[in-house]
């Protein structure tokens, strides 16, 4: 190693020359300049010494005590610097750098996010230092550690998308808490703040603080929900707790009625307001029309009772008067009821109000409605089976009785209701996308279909019906319907200018529906086309435990004219297209069991005749 240039040692100063003794006192100055040149001198050589002394110590390297995330480098050259740190950090820098975004831990991949540590600006800046004099000096006296920061290089472009994909994962927005009832017990949401990941300011924070042994809290903006935990805990124990606390008793007339909590709670909500407060509500409306209230009302007050008909020779006669009853209507319901949800034990009993109310239909109003003879009637077989003598049962009980005024619209979903267990129904089988499966109401379509000819030969006007996926063979082709909660309903409007008295009745085989009214028409006849479109069903090997084999039939479309005669004239004719798509022969594996015994009833497809506008 090649010695540094030294600095040169001044040279003798010459010796004074003797002086008169008067020349001497006149320059007192000088000999005071002399001792501090001397000093000077002696200073800069010291310095000199130490600077010598201090790049001997260090050589070429890292300085003494520097350090880099732990890592030693002191006295190393630049290369061996750079090795070390790429040995011993390489793999750590390179590690899933650790995240909390808000509550969420996460992790980052350095590489995706465009982060790295530049190894060789890290030990150009840890000897930056090192031939500076005052540094190479201090070197010599201290003893403590010197620590040097990695020199993060960031790709920008990368990191931002990084964060954005963090961003659309970890978003979301605030959750209000909630309580609501279910199977007769409070069920509380718990609120949540909304979080907003601050892409721009977790690019600084990423910046600053990779790479990081701990997790990296990035910046998020937060949104506080409106309906807070303080205000579900007090929602539920001022009202959800005491109004599922026990059945609710009412005195009606001379009878006792019982509503349970689960009765209550399917009808009780708790709403926030405009400050975040929850407040609740009975729907009393709805309360009342609930089969496990309205039933044992019914009972328990005597509802009014129809005039009893038949029909002698197509004529609609009365075999009984109707007769009055009592009801409780819903205001009464609600004002008996609400005020005891707070209460419990032996306090939640109260009277309910009820008043007279008379039947629909009595010897006078039969007259007046124009309910004298048998418009039309349908019925449909079925195969036996215990869920559809439930659920076709339910939905005929739904429906008998049922009055139309002239005008008016019916619809299969008002009257029969979602086809839930609460309602009345059971699970049965259906088809949906050519698979079977299980559900509540399964069977209600053959109700439909047969509504659905009982207007088509009453003559009335459809409003909104569709067919079924594929044919059914019990069916007639091109007049039957399904129904779907929701989604397809069988709407019809009354424009025979009299009103229309729905009989419906089932047995375990069947279902008939009757109109009673007054003939707008002599005759309706079914005028039905050929197949057109024929298409073949596909065969389909199934497997697993869900394969359930199916027996094919073709495809096809099929038109049926409606014709309306009066007087011997053809007076009106609407043609009822329908299109049946392939229902595809499903053959399972030899170890599967057989098939039940099953007919189906399959929800509409997309290919079904879409809702009838008046006159299409």
């Amino acid at each position: 190693m090649s010695q540094p240039d030294l600095p040169q040692a001044p040279d003798p100063e010459p010796q004074p020359q003797p002086q008169p003794q008067s020349q001497a006192r006149q320059n007192p100055s000088r000999r005071r300049i002399r001792p501090a040149l001397y000093a000077a001198g002696g200073a800069v050589a010291v310095v000199g010494g130490l600077y010598i002394a201090g790049l001997i110590s260090e050589g070429s390297g890292i300085p003494k005590g520097t350090s880099v995330d732990g890592v030693d480098l002191g006295g190393l050259s630049a290369s061996a610097a750079q090795e070390r740190l790429e040995q011993e950090r390489g793999q750590v820098w390179a590690a899933p750098q650790s995240l909390r975004i808000g509550e969420e831990k996460t992790e980052l991949d350095p590489a995706r996010a465009g982060l790295s540590v530049d190894t060789k600006a890290t030990v150009e800046q840890a000897k930056e230092n090192e031939s500076n004099p005052f540094s190479v000096i201090g070197g010599l006296f201290s003893d403590g550690d010197r620590s040097v920061d990695p020199v993060v290089r960031v790709d920008a472009a990368k990191a931002e998308e990084a964060l954005s994909e963090l961003a659309k994962k970890y978003d979301r927005e605030e959750r209000n808490g909630a309580v609501a009832f279910k199977a007769g017990k409070p069920d509380v949401t718990e609120p949540r703040s909304g979080i907003a990941l601050d892409t721009d300011s977790s690019l600084k924070t990423l910046r600053s603080a990779y790479p990081s042994a701990d997790a990296v809290q990035l910046p998020v903006d937060e949104t506080k929900p409106k309906v807070s935990a303080a205000e579900v805990t007090r929602a539920v124990d001022e009202f959800a707790r005491p109004a599922m606390s026990g059945p609710v008793n009412l005195t009606v007339g001379d009878s006792e009625l019982e509503l349970t909590p689960a009765a209550l709670g399917r009808h009780l909500t708790l709403k926030a307001d405009d400050q975040g407060k929850l407040t609740p509500k009975l729907d009393a409306e709805a309360l009342l029309k609930d089969p496990d209230v309205s039933r044992p009302l019914k009972q328990a007050i005597g509802a009014p009772v129809n005039a009893q008909l038949r029909l002698d020779d197509g004529k609609v006669v009365v075999t009984k008067d109707g007769t009055p009853g009592r009801k409780v209507d819903a205001k009464a319901l609600q004002a008996a009821v609400f005020p005891l949800l707070t209460k419990t034990g032996g306090a939640r009993t109260a009277t309910v109000a009820s008043e007279t109310v008379q039947p629909a239909l009595t010897a006078q109003s039969i007259k007046d409605l124009g309910i004298k003879e048998q418009v039309s009637t349908y019925t449909v077989e079925f195969p036996v089976a215990a869920y559809r003598t439930i659920n076709i049962g339910r939905a005929a009980e739904l429906i008998n009785g049922t009055l139309v005024k002239d005008g008016e619209e019916w619809s299969f979903n008002r009257t029969v209701g979602e086809r839930t267990k609460e309602n009345g129904f059971t699970d049965g089988t259906m088809i949906l996308d050519g698979a079977y499966y299980s559900a509540p109401g399964g069977g209600v379509s053959t109700v439909a279909t047969t509504m659905f000819n009982a207007m088509f030969f009453a003559g009335v006007k459809p409003v909104e019906y569709g067919a079924h996926s594929f044919y059914i063979e019990r069916y007639p082709e091109g007049r039957e319907a399904t129904v779907a909660w929701g989604t397809l309903d069988l709407r019809w409007q009354n424009d025979s200018g009299h009103a229309i008295y729905i009989q419906a009745a089932a047995t375990d085989h069947n279902v008939t529906i009757t109109f009673l009214g007054t003939k707008k028409y002599d005759e309706v006849k079914a005028i039905k086309g050929p197949r057109t479109d024929i298409t073949q069903p596909k065969k389909i090997e199934g497997k697993g435990d869900k394969c359930e084999a199916q027996t094919p039939y073709e495809g096809f479309d099929v038109d049926v004219d409606r014709v309306l005669v009066k007087d011997g004239q053809e007076v009106g004719r609407k043609t009822f297209h329908t299109h049946y798509t392939p229902r595809n022969e499903i053959v399972c594996e030899p170890d599967k069991p057989t098939a039940p015994q099953v007919d189906p009833d399959p929800l509409p497809s997309q290919d079904t005749n879409s809702p009838a506008t008046p006159g299409s």
